[in-house]
């Protein structure tokens, strides 16, 4: 969820104007689907981790979190075509590798 939320959100601000302190700014970014759609994905993934900190252990829950980094690059080349240098994916490997070691 907080992968799409973060892709719902990239897209929305592609679309948007400048920032600025004016109506039609503010009017354009509470008429944008995408926007929408992103609090929307944000709200439910706060909703999913209250339920998640009160069932898990919080030092074995929160690392987890770090997922989110992996599916971002991967929305980011999919999404976005944004290119992954080698390093990137050392980064993601030792990221997957550290939550595999905290979930046994």
């Amino acid at each position: 969820m907080l992968t799409g939320a973060q892709v719902f959100l990239k897209f929305a601000l592609t679309r948007m104007p400048a920032f600025a302190w004016a109506r039609d700014f503010w009017f354009s970014l509470l008429t944008n689907w995408q926007f929408a759609v992103s609090g929307l994905l944000f709200g439910l993934a706060s909703l999913l981790w209250m339920y998640i900190v009160k069932v898990f252990p919080l030092s074995s829950a929160y690392p987890m979190v770090s997922l989110s980094y992996v599916f971002g690059m991967l929305a980011a080349m999919f999404f976005f075509h944004e290119e992954v240098s080698v390093m990137k994916w050392i980064g993601v490997t030792l990221i997957v590798l550290g939550c595999m070691l905290i979930a046994k």
